[in-house]
């Protein structure tokens, strides 16, 4: 993969907590508008590794640069600057309480733009009908469902129209229904705006329908990384099982 058409790039990617090593040398690329799925048991350093893109943790070695920005020795104004490009979408919504559906959409907007009042209101509007939730624009959080709470966060990571969004376990805890709904979303987003998406997921359903390229993390390392027919015909015993448990429609916790 040619470094010039890469949108996100990591190289020696190392981090430990204590005497844990939790990334251990990790390469990864992603085109522009590619999604890249990470898989892994539970503890194998998937979050973490979003954290670090995003700047919310700093690693202890290695480089991580998105478009020509090294981000990894970037802080405060510059690391901020950078934030603007990338949306996130947190495992559990991570919505504001006392703020209404509409006031969550709208806080990115209020603290990184000088939008005039209307053009904000109107650019809230379009996020919010966009994934469904315009009717539930007065309501707070805590009187809608965990999919209608995704919806609206996914509404928020999008409201800066980044070029990279980075997805934490997006239909974790949704039922079968609401999580194809949420999955058809992603995808028709990610068409509408050619986003280039690293996505942390455990359930298999979501790594066949949105992922271009997989890698699955192990011990600290890419264990292994291609399309998901590749990891469908592995030899390997991890990446067979975790294909398996999804094929079989169980969750992937192998």
């Amino acid at each position: 993969m040619e470094n010039e058409l890469l949108l996100l790039q990591i190289r020696e990617l190392r981090k430990a907590f204590g005497e844990q090593k939790v990334l251990d040398g990790i390469d990864l690329g992603v085109k522009k508008g590619e999604t890249l799925t990470i898989l892994g048991r539970s503890g194998s350093g998937k979050s973490v590794l979003l954290k670090l893109i995003i700047g919310l943790q700093r690693p202890d070695s290695g480089s991580i640069r998105i478009g020509d920005a090294e981000v990894t020795r970037m802080a405060g104004d510059q690391l901020d600057e950078i934030r603007k490009k990338i949306g996130f979408l947190f495992q559990y919504s991570a919505l504001y309480d006392s703020l209404s559906v509409e006031e969550n959409v709208a806080f990115p907007l209020r603290r990184h733009t000088r939008m005039p009042d209307h053009e904000r209101e109107e650019r809230v509007r379009e996020l919010l009908a966009r994934v469904g939730m315009e009717s539930a624009a007065a309501k707070m959080p805590g009187e809608i469902s965990g999919g209608m709470k995704k919806r609206v966060g996914l509404a928020r990571a999008l409201a800066m129209e980044p070029d990279l969004m980075l997805m934490d376990e997006p239909t974790a805890g949704l039922d079968p229904l609401t999580a194809a709904e949420i999955i058809d979303l992603i995808l028709e987003l990610q068409r509408a705006r050619s986003m280039s998406s690293v996505v942390v997921t455990h359930e298999m359903q979501t790594v066949r329908a949105v992922s271009d390229r997989i890698a699955m993390l192990d011990e600290g390392r890419i264990r292994v990384e291609g399309a998901f027919e590749a990891l469908k015909h592995s030899r390997d015993s991890l990446v067979a099982a975790f294909v398996k448990q999804g094929i079989e429609g169980e969750p992937c916790h192998a």
